[in-house]
């Protein structure tokens, strides 16, 4: 059975984004870029929303000719990783994607018994409609010393507690891991 993890970068107010929806205020330290760059290239499968999906096929593709070699690395490997875009609004994608208009739950639970590996989520929309249904093996919170005042939380609102273990914590320069598992 894979297992799958949802990682993603958190204000200390616990916002993926602000309020426009922008992640300019996460800025991987070399070392952090490094460990997410090992990370990204463990995964079977990276599973996006459509907004996700969006801003890293504007991006990493197309990485400026000045970009560091961790940059050029994670370009690279997000470029070549087999993804699976979940969209309604989409009428295709590209960059070795594949589209998932409806069924979301059932899709990532016939991913899942598929494999034996790892695949994450990236994107809270998406991630908001597993973790009800316990989809979400392991939570990666990269915590940012900042504070935003709102914008898009990474997790719903749920009917009942979600109850955690923490696994393992690291500190970088620019952000603090916090690693959990469902308990």
């Amino acid at each position: 059975m894979r297992k799958l993890i949802y990682d993603f970068g958190v204000s200390v107010g616990g916002y993926v984004n602000d309020r426009d929806g922008s992640i300019d205020w996460t800025d991987p330290d070399e070392e952090l870029h490094q460990f997410h760059n090992d990370r990204f290239r463990r995964l079977e499968l990276s599973l996006h929303g459509r907004r996700m999906y969006e801003l890293m096929a504007e991006y990493w593709p197309h990485v400026p000719e000045d970009a560091s070699p961790i940059e050029r690395d994670f370009a690279d490997l997000w470029t070549n990783k087999p993804k699976v875009v979940f969209s309604r609004t989409l009428t295709e994608v590209r960059i070795n994607s594949r589209l998932v208009r409806d069924e979301v739950v059932g899709e990532v639970r016939r991913l899942e018994a598929e494999g034996d590996g790892v695949m994450e989520v990236g994107g809270a929309n998406l991630a908001a409609s597993l973790i009800p249904h316990g989809l979400v093996d392991e939570y990666q919170l990269f915590v940012s010393p900042v504070v935003l005042g709102g914008g898009t939380p990474m997790f719903p609102p749920l009917d009942e507690r979600l109850r955690l273990r923490l696994v393992e914590t690291r500190c970088f320069a620019t952000a603090v891991m916090l690693r959990y598992v469902a308990a």
